[in-house]
């Protein structure tokens, strides 16, 4: 048997080794380690995050002690590592990670302070202002430390309140507003298994949202929130200088606040695929890092006494190190710039050692920083994204380089590396945010690579230039020569978005993927993008596999939100709503989404008919739905005073009304949807299935407890509360 080579090549390394031959296996398993030697550290950020996600999974709120058992287990995997080598140890600190991610998850939900018990009615509220966000039809405040009537003690979660639009107050970071508002805690989600409001809302210290019924008082706070009230400054100025969506979206590339962009605006720049222009996260930071290193190595190159005595490169990178951590903390510090900050300060520290400024093992480093100061984050679009795209970034940079020209034909290698630059990071970064996008948000992108083809240099070249050089020009009253040329860029930005979103076919509506479906997607971009040798191919089918499964779970044939108010039915041709007064648009939106639908088709109330070629039948007081026209009825939708037929033999009874005890069969009411949240249902062949939101959730400190009524008929007599949708 020769010996494996001492170096070998990445591709030297085989798919896959017989187990028949024990010495082929050693040679491989040697070949192995040596060409992934420097990819293993990544997966310890992979493993982190599963246990996150093994956290969040839990039906039920597991014991605050198990914190405590990932010391011994990280002190084991540091022995096992120094005592039966690199494999072994690699081996058992996967499971160490996995019990750090669980624990740090767990710490973090333990350390929040429990969610508020609003009153039911409208209320005073008193607070000192946290920040205000510039709406088009007003302004939204979020209070800190809010007090809910006079005498009340302060409250440990946030409060978040949008004035009424002809309200003249000008509240400031840190000023005390006081206004009569109805508050509402956070809604629960719009289906089992959909996007939880409560969940996000528990870990960022938000304890309810409202809207104002009356005016508000100001007076101005004895201390300033600095950052907070530069924003806002900011933002004002934009706006005033550039009227209308171009000014709210400058003043977001700025501030990192979006609430001021128009509708109209948000939509053509989500169809066209740049909505990723509107969140600040890594090509911000790179533009105004790279725009400061720039002006600072000029600036201590134009001064020759500087020049001279001073290392000029390594000043220049740590100086525009601190314009970007400013620029992060002054856009809100979210996950997207957390993890571009964290890159761009390894990217430094590379740079001022002589090392590779931009690695895997950075970015898994900067994921890992993330995930234990914000392991929430880790189940938005935002964190999934981000390190999704710039994962598949890197792994193609890596699979160009060494196909690149050599450095002696420089200008072949100047237009290779421009054509990366601008067309393959669109594609890549388009195809990896793709299963996350159809996860979140249901809709398919088809002209994103054109639209970013124009954009992204837009915004590299003069949009983000124009708004450092205004932010500078502002102490000086001056912006206006500044905010001027980024107005023009930003116009362009929208015309190009307009134009691609006006295509046919530009955003298709397709049926989201599952949670599992993408985590086995995930899985296997991780598994194609960490590894160099060719096992990495493996990747591929895993990813396949995702889609599918993802795709293949069948939609409730049934759903009902958690007021009742409006119930849907899948059929062979779309999607039929009955819908009542009062009903949540967001709850619609969401459910259309699910169904991979652009509109629904109402139930006319009260109405007698047949729709779905037969398998719904309505009468007057109730219809009758059988999966084929042919089949048995499977369930029941009572809209009134029923007939006799209707709790006669259907196993499920579902009305936006509470039945009292009508009907023998399975109900699923207004009293259960007030009780237990969103119902699900799929009508199988052995019979109805039936999910409550509170079932698919289960016991977690996010989730409400079971209200407990004084007498259940006082409960089915009171309608839900309405509750302010999310803006």
């Amino acid at each position: 048997m020769p010996a494996p080579p001492p170096n070998p090549s990445a591709a030297s390394v085989p798919l896959l080794v017989s187990a028949a031959e024990p010495g082929r296996a050693a040679q491989w398993l040697h070949q192995f380690a040596e060409a992934e030697r420097l990819r293993f550290a990544p997966w310890f950020a992979v493993a982190l995050g599963a246990g996150v996600l093994l956290y969040f999974a839990l039906p039920a709120e597991p014991p605050a002690a198990a914190v405590w058992v990932t010391p011994p287990l990280v002190l084991f995997a540091l022995l096992v590592g120094a005592w039966r080598g690199a494999a072994a140890g690699w081996a058992s600190g996967l499971v160490a990670a996995l019990a750090l991610g669980f624990a740090a998850a767990l710490w973090h939900a333990g350390r929040q302070p429990a969610p508020l018990d609003l009153p039911r009615g409208a209320v005073v509220v008193t607070g000192k202002v946290a920040s205000v966000d510039i709406l088009p039809e007003g302004r939204r405040v979020t209070l800190e430390r809010p007090r809910l009537g006079e005498g009340e003690p302060a409250l440990p979660r946030r409060i978040r309140v949008r004035l009424r639009s002809e309200d003249p107050a000008r509240p400031a970071p840190g000023d005390v507003l006081s206004v009569r508002a109805l508050v509402r805690p956070p809604v629960p989600p719009a289906y089992p298994g959909a996007w939880d409001f409560q969940r996000a809302a528990f870990f960022s210290g938000l304890g309810g949202s409202g809207f104002a019924i009356g005016r508000a008082s100001v007076e101005p706070g004895a201390e300033s929130v600095p950052l907070a009230g530069l924003r806002a400054e900011i933002e004002a100025r934009t706006t005033a200088a550039l009227p209308g969506g171009a000014g709210a979206i400058a003043a977001a590339l700025l501030t990192g606040g979006q609430s001021a962009i128009p509708a109209a605006d948000l939509a053509a720049m989500r169809d066209s695929g740049l909505a990723h222009l509107l969140s600040v996260s890594g090509l911000h930071i790179a533009i105004v890092m790279g725009v400061s290193f720039a002006v600072l190595r000029f600036a201590l190159a134009a001064v020759p006494p500087l020049a001279l005595r001073l290392p000029g490169k390594p000043l220049a990178a740590v100086g525009a190190l601190g314009v970007g951590g400013f620029y992060m903390l002054l856009t809100g510090a979210e996950v997207p710039m957390q993890r571009s900050f964290a890159m761009a300060a390894l990217a430094t520290l590379a740079l001022l050692t002589g090392r590779r400024a931009i690695s895997m093992r950075g970015l898994a480093l900067a994921a890992a920083v993330v995930l234990l100061l914000q392991p929430a984050a880790v189940l938005g679009p935002s964190f999934q994204m981000s390190f999704a795209a710039v994962m598949a970034l890197i792994a193609g940079w890596e699979w160009l380089r060494p196909r690149l020209p050599p450095p002696e034909r420089r200008w072949r290698r100047r237009i290779a590396v421009a054509l990366f630059g601008t067309v393959a990071t669109s594609i890549l970064a388009g195809a990896a945010t793709t299963p996350f996008g159809l996860h979140h948000f249901g809709r398919l992108q088809l002209y994103g690579v054109v639209a970013n083809a124009v954009a992204v240099p837009l915004t590299s070249a003069l949009i983000m230039p124009a708004g450092m050089a205004a932010v500078a020009l502002m102490p000086l009253g001056l912006e206006g020569l500044a905010l001027a040329p980024m107005g023009w860029g930003v116009e362009a930005v929208l015309a190009v978005a307009r134009a691609v979103a006006a295509w046919p076919g530009a955003a298709v509506p397709v049926p989201p993927i599952t949670a599992g479906g993408l985590c086995v997607v995930a899985f296997g971009m991780a598994w194609l993008c960490l590894w160099r040798s060719r096992w990495r191919l493996l990747g591929v089918p895993v990813i396949v596999a995702g889609f599918v499964a993802g795709a293949a779970q069948r939609p409730p044939d049934m759903l009902v939100s958690a007021d009742a108010r409006l119930i849907a039915l899948r059929t062979g041709d779309g999607l039929l709503l009955q819908r009542l007064s009062g009903a949540s648009n967001l709850t619609r939106d969401v459910w259309l989404r699910l169904y991979g639908r652009e509109t629904a088709e109402l139930l006319p109330p009260q109405r007698a008919g047949t729709f779905a070629g037969g398998a719904i039948a309505c009468e007057a007081g109730a219809c009758a739905i059988r999966p084929s026209p042919a089949g048995a009825v499977a369930a029941v939708l009572l809209r009134g005073d029923p007939p006799a037929w209707a709790c006669a033999g259907a196993p499920l009874v579902v009305s936006a009304e509470p039945v009292r005890g009508r009907c023998a069969a399975r109900v699923v009411d207004r009293f259960s949807v007030w009780r237990d949240g969103a119902h699900a249902v799929w009508l199988e062949p052995a019979g109805p299935r039936v999910l409550s939101d509170r079932e698919a959730r289960g016991a977690r400190p996010w989730v409400p407890p079971q209200p407990k009524p004084r007498n259940a008929a006082a409960a089915r007599e009171a309608p839900p509360q309405p509750t302010p949708e999310p803006e």
